[in-house]
């Protein structure tokens, strides 16, 4: 049995689906879509890059890796793009991964640390629109935090897609 069009997801097919499961979980029923977009986007792509990828920015590794990239390496603070990167890597591990990294980590300290990165790319930015989406990120980051909270839990408590018996006999055919 040929499993390869079940586990190859393109950029498209993984930003459709968090934004659905994201919008299906959002607090707030009227979350502004550029937000809920956004923040699709973001999902979509940490989940389709690799934590070794050269493609910038990659899937952050841990808290640790951030730390050391943004926070002992202040020399790009001044660049909207690595700031971008830094803030949404803290939201992504602090709000989708947040439950699994509060054991090790201060994830409210990076939580904050990632709402002042969105704060620096906006002051930095020079295109207005990506400006005010940064500043509404930095406001809201609180909010589309919990929001993916909501939807690691939620994707969490979902039943397995394959089955172990439908793998069992997949092997089976192989052989």
């Amino acid at each position: 049995m040929d499993f390869q069009p079940w586990l190859a997801v393109s950029n498209g097919q993984a930003l459709r689906f968090f934004f659905e499961h994201l919008r299906d979980v959002s607090e707030d029923d009227e979350a502004p879509e550029p937000e809920l977009l956004y923040n699709a986007s973001v999902l979509a792509h940490f989940a389709t890059t690799s934590t070794g990828s050269t493609e910038f920015p990659s899937a952050p590794g841990s808290l640790a890796t951030v730390f050391d990239l943004f926070i002992v390496d202040r020399s790009q603070h001044a660049d909207p793009g690595i700031m971008e990167a830094a803030a949404s890597q803290c939201l992504l591990l602090t709000g989708f991964f947040g439950a699994q990294l509060r054991a090790r980590h201060n994830v409210n300290w990076y939580a904050s640390l990632g709402a002042r990165f969105y704060g620096q790319a906006a002051d930095w930015g020079s295109d207005r629109s990506r400006a005010a989406m940064m500043r509404t990120m930095a406001a809201r980051f609180a909010f589309w935090r919990r929001q993916q909270a909501r939807l690691a839990k939620e994707l969490h408590d979902l039943p397995l897609l394959v089955s172990a018996s439908a793998s069992a006999r997949a092997d089976d055919d192989a052989d």
